[in-house]
């Protein structure tokens, strides 16, 4: 159990949730594994298959406390909404500012200053570790590229110029990718950023790193009762996720790119894991999914300290803080949005 931001998250798979007078009381079986009381939170989200009582789901909808289902995999299941729940007036506050190009860039300026900072840092973190293998000069060029447009980043004064600064510093990350990766470069190897369909084993295990990443976000945003589907960056489209797809832009190089760089680099996947397809694409077959996500849940049990908060959470809980600080920016209870900057 954690409480972040006034937040109760319960990881425990099998924690049922029951009300004790003004406490919600987190059981396992028999024991009790705490107790809070219900006037400190705004929010509670569980991730266990086991649920709570109705009396304390009626509890936090009558308090307006957000109470959240999700799977242990962070996969969004419901959310108890009571009489007095405030998640209408945020999302009608998130529809009014995605209509407005200028309050859109100075939301998306967050997003990709994070990621920028975050990519620069990952190739940081290879040459902390790994100088003698790889092509310094090469590697520290680019790390100062992308420093250098942190600046612009924060100066760009429309949605346009925002996406142009991201493309050019995308490219100039992904020219180096290559260099990050130190084993099987026989097998495992990049030259650009291919998808739809990938088209080497690199690229399928990004896409597939991002579809998941893309999912913890959609449902990030949707416990804390923003609309998934309503970005700031990206732009409106049936049937896609255009908010998670924002906040997963500063998580990309953080998270995914480095897990799948460690998963080849460690040699955790092979060269059998993946199938080559007629049309060219490359996919992972069903033991090396499996891998991948059990290695994927691993990873998000890891913990970190955050960068903002200063307090030590798993990498799996990134996405949902992140989503209630964007929520509480929305809200101006923030000045600003936080980004998550990763070292």
């Amino acid at each position: 159990m954690k409480t972040l931001l006034n937040t109760l998250f319960v990881m425990t798979e099998d924690a049922y949730l029951t009300l004790d007078g003004e406490n919600v009381v987190v059981r396992k079986g028999e024991d009790v594994m705490g107790r809070f009381p219900l006037h400190t939170l705004q929010g509670i989200y569980s991730f266990s298959y086991a649920g709570a009582s109705p009396a304390f789901m009626g509890a936090c909808g009558k308090r307006g406390i957000n109470l959240c289902f999700l799977s242990p995999g962070g996969r969004f299941w419901a959310r108890v909404n009571g009489p007095s729940q405030g998640n209408v007036l945020l999302r009608r506050k998130q529809y009014r500012l995605a209509d407005q190009e200028d309050e859109c860039c100075k939301i998306a300026r967050f997003f990709i200053f994070g990621k920028v900072y975050n990519c620069r840092w990952s190739i940081e973190r290879t040459l902390r570790d790994h100088a003698l293998r790889v092509e310094e000069e090469r590697l520290r060029q680019v790390s100062g590229q992308l420093a250098e447009s942190l600046p612009e980043i924060l100066a760009a004064k429309n949605l346009e110029s925002l996406r142009g600064i991201e493309g050019k510093t995308a490219e100039q990350y992904f020219s180096v990718f290559d260099e990050m990766i130190l084993n099987q470069k026989k097998d495992f190897y990049f030259q650009n950023r291919n998808r739809r369909p990938p088209r080497d084993p690199i690229n399928a295990m990004l896409s597939f790193a991002y579809t998941l990443l893309a999912s913890d976000c959609a449902s990030a945003l949707e416990a804390v009762g923003l609309d998934s589907y309503v970005g700031f960056l990206h732009c409106d489209r049936p049937g896609r996720t255009s908010l998670a797809l924002d906040l997963m832009e500063e998580l990309r190089g953080a998270f995914a790119d480095r897990f799948v760089l460690t998963q080849v680099n460690n040699r955790a996947v092979k060269k059998a894991h993946f199938t080559w397809q007629e049309n060219g694409s490359v996919l992972l077959n069903e033991e090396g999914r499996k891998l991948f996500l059990g290695a994927w849940q691993e990873r998000k049990r890891e913990t970190i300290t955050h960068p903002y908060l200063k307090e030590k959470i798993p990498w799996g809980l990134v996405p949902y803080v992140q989503a209630l600080l964007l929520a509480r920016y929305l809200r101006e209870d923030l000045d600003g949005y936080p980004p998550f900057l990763w070292k």
